[in-house]
């Protein structure tokens, strides 16, 4: 380059340097302008998503809005007799139905609708399992509402645990459980006759909860989630001993937040299965499911009356939610990881944007306990039908992409 500028008479000669610092002065300015642009998109979304779910090349499933769908559910509290008293809203005289007609439009694409006999046909002589809260039985009792139009499941009494059930479709030879563990990990109430939403736990962050432990090995699909319980008083404890607590307000005991008994329960979780032995099922990571307790908490007046969804820029995922989220990616990541040299599958069932969306579809004050004969203010669980039906319109559809190969591991 050089020695041919050389060869160029001296007008030309300064022509082409001043032609060639405009060029570079142009790269320059287009490479600072990316950079910014890289930042936003590395740091500022709250969605990050390390096992994507698309259909085609373009379509994120779980990023979107909601849209108006005048037709409705897919099934009614009359239609299925799945539905808890505590999740079954138009029983006990929710009087608006708006928010049932509403329906999760992807940026780039439309969710197929639930399909029953697709979904009963790709789980043919399989087996899955909800392990965690009230909410991983909530989407249980959707799924069986969904399944509903070709044909309900006998009860299966082969779990011993509280709050766990299991049941068969004899005609697919298809079995779904919901293991009661609110905490992913073992825990023991440090006050058993206290029984309120505020007592004491002690939870061994280091020890996975028998309820599921002794049974998943069988399972082909296994749905992990966990979150409210986390806020309540907590001593954790790890080879026996405490190593720390929430809100325990014990002397010489150091306070931790949420988070470090929420990761440690997370990281616990996966590592056990990755160590059995016998394990060949998929895991699915169902994310984080917010509250919307307006006007104060759950024990403070706290309500949740809205009637139709909201949009992103209204309600946004905030505070010790956001960091829930977070860690719940992160150590999907790490299990992901791990779980390629085994050949085990970690997947990202990605529900949180859809759902910090819908403050108007939880029961609110038209629900009722298990084992109370008096309503509640409940944000946190979700009317059936609602808008927790789409967390299986999603779990179709990824296990459906389960058998493109050309997805990987």
């Amino acid at each position: 380059m050089v020695h041919l500028m050389e060869l160029l008479p001296t007008g030309k000669k300064l022509l082409h340097n001043a032609t060639m610092k405009l060029i570079l002065v142009t790269i320059a300015l287009i490479l600072l302008a990316m950079i910014p642009l890289n930042l936003f998109n590395n740091f500022s979304s709250p969605w990050p998503s390390p096992v994507s779910t698309k259909l085609g090349k373009k379509c994120d499933i779980f990023r979107g809005r909601w849209v108006q769908f005048p037709k409705g559910p897919y099934y009614t509290n009359v239609t299925c007799h799945h539905i808890l008293d505590q999740h079954n809203c138009m029983k006990f005289g929710r009087p608006d139905t708006e928010f049932l007609k509403w329906r999760w439009k992807p940026d780039e694409c439309e969710l197929p609708f639930f399909d029953a006999a697709q979904f009963l046909e790709l789980v043919r002589g399989k087996s899955m399992a909800f392990m965690g809260d009230s909410l991983a039985r909530n989407q249980m009792e959707s799924l069986l509402c969904l399944l509903a139009s070709e044909g309900d499941p006998i009860a299966v009494s082969n779990i011993k645990y509280p709050l766990s059930k299991s049941c068969l479709y004899t005609d697919y030879n298809f079995t779904v459980a919901s293991f009661w563990s609110p905490y992913l990990v073992k825990d023991i109430d440090a006050k058993p006759t206290a029984g309120t939403a505020n007592s004491l736990m002690n939870v061994f962050v280091d020890e996975a909860h028998e309820a599921w432990m002794s049974q998943i090995e069988k399972f082909s699909y296994v749905i992990v989630s966990a979150g409210i319980w986390f806020f309540r008083p907590q001593v954790y404890y790890e080879n026996g001993n405490i190593v720390g607590c929430r809100l325990c307000h014990k002397k010489n005991v150091t306070n931790h937040t949420a988070l470090y008994g929420y990761r440690k329960a997370f990281q616990t979780t996966f590592r056990t299965l990755l160590r059995l032995k016998n394990f060949k099922g998929v895991t699915f990571l169902r994310t984080v499911s917010p509250s919307h307790f307006e006007n104060g908490e759950w024990n403070t007046g706290g309500n949740c009356v809205r009637t139709k969804p909201v949009s992103s820029k209204e309600m946004k995922l905030e505070g010790l939610y956001r960091e829930m989220y977070s860690t719940q990616v992160e150590e999907l990541k790490t299990a992901a990881r791990l779980g390629r040299k085994r050949g085990l599958k970690f997947r990202l069932l990605d529900t949180t944007e859809a759902m910090v969306m819908r403050p108007d579809g939880h029961p609110s004050y038209y629900g009722k306990r298990v084992d109370e004969n008096v309503t509640i203010t409940d944000c946190v669980h979700w009317c059936l039908p609602g808008p927790i039906d789409t967390w299986n319109e999603f779990l179709l559809q990824m296990l459906k992409m389960e058998g493109d190969s050309s997805l990987g591991q």
